[in-house]
């Protein structure tokens, strides 16, 4: 199954972001499993200092913006 993570504090563009995945998927017609990540040492961990973040399978793909759901399509 894919995995999403949004990293990031919970903001207004972390929340955005989120929304963009779920337009992008439900688009997609693909099941994920989507998950925010909001603990600050977690995200340093995986080498973000700018959020929000996009992580597909792992991997972070986006850090510091929020991608439309057209670009998130590309990247899943």
């Amino acid at each position: 199954m894919l995995k999403v993570e949004i990293l990031g504090t919970g903001c207004k563009k972390c929340h955005q972001l989120e929304a963009n995945v779920q337009e992008a998927l439900t688009t997609l017609k693909l099941d994920a499993e989507v998950t925010q990540i909001t603990d600050p040492i977690a995200i340093a961990q995986r080498g973000v200092m700018k959020t929000p973040a996009l992580a597909i399978n792992g991997k972070v793909v986006s850090k510091g913006q929020v991608l439309p759901p057209d670009q998130i399509q590309k990247l899943v």
